[in-house]
């Protein structure tokens, strides 16, 4: 194979000339005069045979070994000739695409920008699920752009395939999303060329081997491929608005795409070709040409600003240049489905595709897991933090499949998460450098994870059996097969994380079969729920992309002034832009400069008005302003109400805030950098911040811990925060380069985004963090520091509120009145209070005891006249039954009860009682001796489905069980049904033992 016609513009593919080395150690021959660049000739890249064997695995430690072949250079037909050579780890590891990748569109003007955090900003989508996500608000037009050119390499989220991960060769959860973008720069012409020289040049993928597909409407696309890249025709394909036209959404920006396929059988020919086929080919390189605005009617309209945004999935590049396999297979996973194999004690090489793919889910599913805890998702039961858990829940699942026990390290009750997750940070440092230092956090969270699941995976195995016998139980009374149903089976899975292999393998052992099908709808279910919540990043262009086209920035003077002369810029009324407004109409009010702090950073936003200056000869016009947020880019919002007057657009007017307001927030503030320190030195240094909120009121702080802090470590921070207090030390702020301010150790505001220069905001000895909130100059201006509360909020998530300044001394003093008015009280002194509340919580108690007791004997007296409303059932067997209402007895009492007449009934007998104690209560008690349970009906159970008629449920042992309810109107009901039932069971069994 020797490449496409020397007439057409595209060349075979070239070894990359970028300085980097070629991906092959051993030279190979080349073509014959071969076609020339502005470089000069550029060799050919041999093809491997297609008939040749796979390799297994790309070793990422010491490169692969695989079979080429080199064609001789001759007029005279072709021959083979197998020679074996060596991928070089060093310029095809994950790590060297990435960084050619960059650097590849930095040299063509791109700026390199990080990645952003899988906690988007972004309330239409719950993870960070494309490259393009951190330029949303410029892709709308709502923020400007910082640059025209810029590229990234992305981490993103996807769970809406979680079923497929390991089973195809492709499918992830956690990947890396190469992109350059283009803001209103340049467009396709530029986008194709650059893909291709990158594709064919940069990375040396063989052109023959590249397949293009177009929108079918695009035939602008299709001219620059064929014409100016030298595409053959064959190898482009027009398809349709499903694979290549993109949207947003029903409306907003989208446009016509553009895709880039490596084929793997190009000995399968051209004809009949199908790009969707995964056996052939891959796509790995998408072009978004976003040039259109779909209108609410559906009709597109060019966009004023064109747009560029591409997508090379670094996992599938890796794959096609280490021709391994699967994505699995590079160094970016293999290495971490390596460690598991080793924890498993199984060889992936030799492994079954049943075991293989166990392995794939744990090397993908740990990349996600770390990456996203590095991020702040904890695990939980709602939003991110039920991904988290589910993708954690499904490792731990698979691995307890693959026969992993211990922590790999010669403890069998050890987690064995951890182990994997070090491997997984091993890899991190050129996809997120600050991830290491997180190490701690992130291995604890996922050793307490773990256990805190095989704990449910245990609930279970129990429920299961339970499952069990309610379908043997069903099967028996309609003479039908028994079969668990799929909701079952479901929740299980769902719920329980219980693998639905180990579900039809226990059933099976019983003789039960498993509703797979049902199983499928209910998975098909959530599948569809997944997908529509967390893979559609939504874009719209509507009128208020337009308020702003002629509204710069609002320049922020509130650092050293709280009041400014301003210009109104523009005026909103429920969305919409009017030129004037009157008294009693809420406002938004948009202003040149401005000395209001816009809600940010966990600051609440500054209160205060907006005045038309005395000196002009119009009427008083005032603005009371109650909150102003950031929107569209950096442009602050001021909402209020005018209460006198009228405001107009281009009037001069003076902004001022609520010095006492501003002041309280400052005192917070500060007060929570302090808080983060503390926190750190008491409870140690892996401790991070996991939300904030400071208000006037109080502050607010949530960071990682993974259980209840001790009484001594809140005074203990408490005596930190007031002796920094009372240092009285001066707060030094500085504008420094992102990069300089971390490597002076200033620690991030969780979830913020920084730019190249970054605030700094230091309490030398003490703090030093990036943040753009208020703060006093002094730290004693914060007067004092008490923590009201402690609690936790989410699974490794704590949270304390505290007062500071104006509102620590309102607190104390509120306080010290209730104590006082206690005192009087009690008529005791303060420091007698403790001990007189303790005498008196002794005194109740005991006279609580004397009543139980009091109640317990005369229920039981109430018993003794129901000792011979028992009757029998069953043959020469007799049992003894009683079904009765103990009116309003309390559960303890009717416990003892229960004790009484089975003692008094003696053996066999069952006894059910209910009572109604309070209103909207119901108490039910089930009571069987041996004989009873011997016959196989046990009290747990009964008494279950007894309390659902009543509200609500309960169980227990096989011989004693309580259960309660909601609905007492149901309770006489309920009795007359547990009497039938009793008398129906027992009436069979002792006929069964006779």
């Amino acid at each position: 194979m020797g490449g496409w016609p020397a007439t057409s513009p595209v060349t075979a593919a070239p070894i990359c000339r970028s300085g980097i080395k070629s991906p092959f150690r051993r030279s190979f021959s080349t073509r014959r005069n071969p076609p020339s660049t502005e470089k000069g000739p550029l060799p050919v890249l041999p093809v491997i045979s297609p008939s040749l064997p796979s390799i297994r695995y790309f070793d990422y430690k010491r490169g692969s070994r695989y079979l080429c072949v080199r064609k001789k250079a001759s007029v005279q037909p072709v021959t083979e000739e197998l020679i074996e050579g060596t991928l070089d780890e060093d310029a095809v590891s994950g790590d060297s695409i990435r960084r050619r990748f960059l650097e590849f569109y930095a040299s063509r003007g791109h700026k390199i920008l990080p990645s952003s955090s899988l906690v988007p900003d972004d309330p239409t989508v719950l993870l960070t699920i494309a490259g393009m996500l951190q330029f949303k608000p410029i892709f709308l037009g709502k923020a400007p752009r910082t640059v025209e050119r810029a590229t990234t390499s992305q981490r993103c989220i996807r769970t809406n395939d979680v079923e497929n991960v390991g089973r195809t060769t492709r499918h992830h959860t956690f990947f890396e999303m190469l992109g350059n973008f283009s803001f209103g720069d340049y467009f396709k012409k530029e986008a194709i060329k650059w893909a291709w020289e990158l594709s064919t040049v940069e990375l040396g993928l063989p052109a023959e081997r590249l397949w293009i597909s177009v929108f079918e409407e695009d035939d602008e696309a299709f001219e620059i491929w064929h014409n100016e890249i030298g595409v053959p025709v064959a190898h482009i394909k027009r398809m349709g608005a499903d694979d290549n036209f993109w949207t947003s959404g029903v409306t907003g920006p989208c446009g016509p795409c553009s895709e880039i396929y490596y084929d793997f059988h190009p000995e399968q020919g051209t004809a009949n070709v199908d790009l969707g086929d995964d056996t052939r080919f891959i796509e790995f390189y998408n072009l978004v040409f976003m040039q259109y605005n779909r209108k609410d009617d559906g009709a597109l309209e060019p966009l004023k600003q064109k747009n560029i945004d591409t997508g090379m999935g670094l996992e599938r590049v890796a794959r096609i240049l280490q021709k391994v396999p699967s994505n699995y297979e590079t160094d970016l996973i293999y290495p971490i489905i390596e460690k598991a194999s080793q924890l498993a004690n199984v060889s992936y090489s030799q492994a079954d595709d049943r075991t293989r793919t166990k392995l794939k889910i744990i090397g993908d599913h740990m990349r996600a897991v770390v990456y996203l805890i590095s991020d702040g998702v904890i695990p939980s039961n709602i939003g991110r933090g039920y991904i988290v858990r589910r993708l954690i829940r499904r490792v731990v699942r698979t691995g307890r499949l693959l026969g992993i026990t211990g922590d790999g390290c010669g403890n069998p009750d050890g987690a064995f998460l951890p182990a994997l997750a070090e491997r997984v940070i091993d890899l991190s440092f050129q996809i997120d450098p600050d991830l290491k230092g997180r190490t701690p956090r992130i291995l604890e969270e996922l050793k307490r994870e773990e256990f805190r699941f095989v704990q449910t995976l245990e609930r279970g195995e129990k429920l299961l059996e339970e499952m069990i016998d309610d379908a043997l139980s069903s099967a028996r009374k309609s003479g039908t097969t028994p079969c668990l149903p799929g909701k079952d089976a479901f929740l299980l899975y769902d719920t329980y994380g219980f693998p639905v292999e180990i579900t039809i393998e226990v059933a099976e052992e019983n003789a039960v079969s498993v509703d797979m099908n049902g199983f499928d709808v209910e998975m098909e279910k959530q599948r569809r729920q997944s997908q529509a919540a967390h893979n559609t990043v939504k874009l719209e262009v509507g009128d208020d992309a337009d308020l702003t086209d002629n509204i710069p920035d609002t320049e922020f003077l509130g650092y050293d002034s709280l009041s400014a002369r301003a210009v109104i810029k523009s005026l909103l009324v429920d969305g919409k832009s009017v030129i004037q407004v009157s008294e009693g109409s809420d406002v938004e009010v948009l202003l040149d400069k401005t000395p209001f702090y816009a809600e940010s950073g966990g600051q609440i936003a500054d209160h205060g008005f907006i005045f038309v200056p005395e000196d002009e000869p119009e009427r008083r016009t005032v603005v009371e302003i109650k909150d102003v947020q950031k929107s569209m880019g950096n442009i602050f919002v001021h909402k209020g109400t005018i209460t006198e007057g009228v405001l107009e657009v281009g009037k001069e007017v003076e902004a001022k805030v609520d010095a006492k307001l501003r002041q309280r927030a400052k005192v917070h503030h500060t007060a929570t950098h302090l808080l983060q320190s503390a926190l750190k030195r008491v409870i140690g240094q892996e401790t991070s911040q996991a939300g904030s909120l400071v208000a006037f009121d109080r502050l607010r702080f949530d960071f990682n811990f993974h259980r209840p802090l001790l009484e001594n470590e809140l005074l203990e921070i408490e005596r930190l925060l007031n002796e920094w207090i009372g240092d009285a030390t001066l707060l030094q702020t500085k504008v420094m380069p992102l990069s300089e301010a971390k490597n002076a150790g200033a620690i991030a505001m969780f979830g913020e985004k920084y730019g190249e220069e970054v605030r700094v905001v230091e309490v030398p000895g003490v703090s030093m963090e990036l943040c753009g909130g208020t703060h006093v100059s002094n730290t004693a201006e914060i007067r004092g520091f008490k923590i009201i509360s402690e609690q936790g909020i989410a699974s490794g998530i704590r949270r304390i509120e505290a007062v500071a300044g104006d509102a620590f001394i309102e607190y104390v003093m509120e306080r010290d009145y209730y104590l006082k008015q206690l005192c009087i009280n009690l008529k005791v002194k303060a420091e007698e209070v403790t001990t007189r509340v303790e005498n008196l919580q002794d005194e109740l108690r005991s006279t609580r005891s004397e009543i139980s007791t009091l109640r317990s004997k005369a229920a039981i007296f109430k018993a003794s006249t129901l000792v011979n409303q028992a009757f029998t059932v069953g043959g020469s067997k007799k049992i003894k039954v009683l079904v009765q209402s103990m009116e309003d007895t309390d559960p303890d009492s009717m416990k003892s009860v229960a004790e009484y007449l089975m003692d008094a009934l003696r053996d066999p007998a069952a006894v059910v009682l209910g009572s109604s104690p309070g209103e909207g209560k119901v108490s039910l008690i089930a009571a069987f001796t041996p004989g009873v349970v011997e016959l196989g009906i046990q009290a747990g159970k009964f008494i279950g489905p007894i309390a659902k008629m009543c509200g609500g449920g309960g169980g227990g042992k096989p011989n004693f069980a309580q259960a309660g309810g909601r609905k007492p109107e149901n309770l006489p009901g309920a009795l007359e049904k547990a009497k039938s039932e009793l008398v129906t069971a027992l009436s069979e069994k002792a006929a069964l033992k006779g």
